[in-house]
């Protein structure tokens, strides 16, 4: 084994050969607030909010000025009140009778799932193996508390989606658990889907359809799809239905985390720099929206107007939509015949080189976000597939993101300010961006920057490179690491707090 080490003293990560470095700026001298936000143009996935305070570092407070501060935060609290007290009403109002059927389904669930914990703790006992650990957590156990989301309904098992796709947030046993709630979702009967055809059709269903598959395809928290074949045309199709009562759910649910969110912030204002309402707010909008199948409709014509015109017909695809069936909570699409991208072994049978179909998933979805009105939000297993022809096959555009022009033209200066080390361009480009509040100051936000990017700047780094040759083979594994000072990283995350008090 042999280990070689190169020393490479200043991280030149943001070093323009013709400009000199400068100097790191001084300490912040004015206060401005900043949020960073989500980027203009709108999104309807989640998304992450972070807010910083730029201000001079802080001095010991004085009894006086605590009081001062405490009574302020007192009198705001006051003033907000009747705000808060409106937003309660009215939200309780638009709820209506929905909230009381919500809770009572609420208890039933709890009961009905803490029964089945009961009788498998009660079949354990008289085991001699003894309880499983798995039944001494309860129903916060992975296997309990997933079907407690399920019987929830669509806003919870919309939560175990995401507990299943944040394997860095949440522990390898419920990831793993929680994966069940793709495409797993309870089923609604046959008799019910037919009915809300009827409805929406308003027509009888086999003037439509030749024959639709009573086992569905696939159901998940808020529609279920079910395979069938149109009569005339023979087409191969997949229907897919909002199962009924979602919109009543979902308005329920997300009207009370609303009112939990607002009775946070009244109760402490530190949760307002965390935007915690805006979020709800998006979340709220962006689910609602994901019931309406004539958006989704809009957005999959819009996705394949993009690859016709980028010339990408060959190596991706979206499914057609059948118009004259298509409703609001109906949407008929052609039928695509493949695997997720996922199922490897089943891949690998379908085109020679599995990694060249996932890098073309990828160029075809980045190119949406430049090229396309709206990019798919919602690209998981689920919805990437590897269709028979070899081509990738994108599925489910519920949740679309939008890119404005603007935006992406602030992100090229942004982009080119990190090269030319012009922070006052960068701080102007991240406030365009959306990326802040308006009201902040931008030289201030300038020099804060400076600092931080200076700090990264001086960084030593160490690569350490390390060789070894198989005993039986002539193969050579190479390795590499980067070794930072550690007093400089501490220095840096210090540097950083000062500035950014989150």
């Amino acid at each position: 084994m042999a280990v070689s080490t190169f020393r490479s003293g200043r991280l030149p990560l943001f070093h323009h050969p013709q400009l000199p470095n400068k100097a790191a700026a001084s300490a912040c001298t004015r206060r401005s607030v900043v949020g960073l936000k989500k980027l203009n143009g709108r999104s309807n996935s989640k998304a992450l909010f972070l807010f910083a305070q730029y201000s001079q570092p802080s001095q010991p407070q004085t009894q006086q000025q605590q009081q001062d501060r405490l009574s302020s935060r007192f009198q705001s609290s006051i003033e907000n009140l009747p705000k808060l007290v409106e937003d309660i009403v009215q939200t309780s109002i638009s709820t209506g009778p929905r909230g009381a059927l919500r809770l009572a389904q609420g208890i039933q669930a709890f009961v009905g799932v803490g029964g089945e914990w009961l009788a498998d703790v009660s079949r354990s006992t008289n085991a001699s193996t003894g309880i499983p650990s798995q039944l001494q957590l309860g129903l916060l156990s992975p296997l309990y508390l997933r079907k407690l989301f399920e019987r929830m309904g669509a806003t919870y098992i919309k939560l175990g989606q995401f507990i299943a796709s944040a394997p860095t947030l949440f522990p390898p046993a419920y990831v793993e658990e929680f994966q069940k709630c793709f495409d797993r979702a309870p089923s609604v009967p046959f008799e019910d889907i037919q009915t809300i055809l009827r409805q929406e059709l308003g027509r009888p269903i086999d003037s439509v359809y030749e024959y639709i598959d009573p086992t569905p395809i696939a159901s998940a928290s808020i529609a279920q799809v079910h395979g069938a074949r149109l009569k005339g045309s023979q087409d191969d199709v997949v229907i897919k239905v909002l199962k009924p009562g979602i919109e009543d759910i979902l308005v329920a649910d997300l009207n009370f985390v609303y009112i939990v969110a607002r009775i946070l912030e009244f109760l402490n204002p530190d949760f307002t720099r965390a935007s915690l309402v805006g979020i709800v707010k998006d979340i709220r909008e962006s689910m609602l929206e994901e019931v309406d199948f004539n958006k989704e409709a809009t957005n999959i014509e819009s996705f394949r107007r993009y690859l016709e015109a980028m010339g990408l017909t060959r190596q991706a695809t979206a499914p057609r939509v059948y118009n004259h069936c298509s409703t609001r909570r109906v949407l008929t699409m052609e039928r695509l015949y493949g695997v997720p991208l996922t199922d490897l072994d089943t891949i690998s049978s379908l085109v020679s080189s599995p990694e060249n179909s996932l890098i073309t998933a990828l160029n075809v979805w980045f190119g949406s976000l430049l090229a396309c009105e709206t990019f798919h939000a919602d690209v998981h297993a689920g919805n990437l597939w590897l269709l028979r022809d070899g081509r990738i096959g994108f599925l489910d555009f519920g949740i679309v993101g939008r890119i404005s022009p603007k935006t992406w033209a602030a992100m090229e200066v942004f982009l080119a300010s990190i090269a030319t080390e012009e922070y006052e361009s960068m701080a102007s480009a991240l406030i365009e961006m959306g990326a802040t509040n308006k009201d902040i100051d931008a030289k201030a936000f300038a020099r804060d920057l400076e600092k931080i990017f200076s700090s990264i700047q001086e960084l030593d780094t160490e690569v350490v490179v390390a060789t070894a040759r198989g005993t039986n083979t002539n193969a050579t594994a190479v390795s590499a690491n980067i070794i930072v000072d550690e007093r400089q990283m501490n220095a840096l995350f210090l540097d950083v707090v000062s500035c950014f008090v989150i």
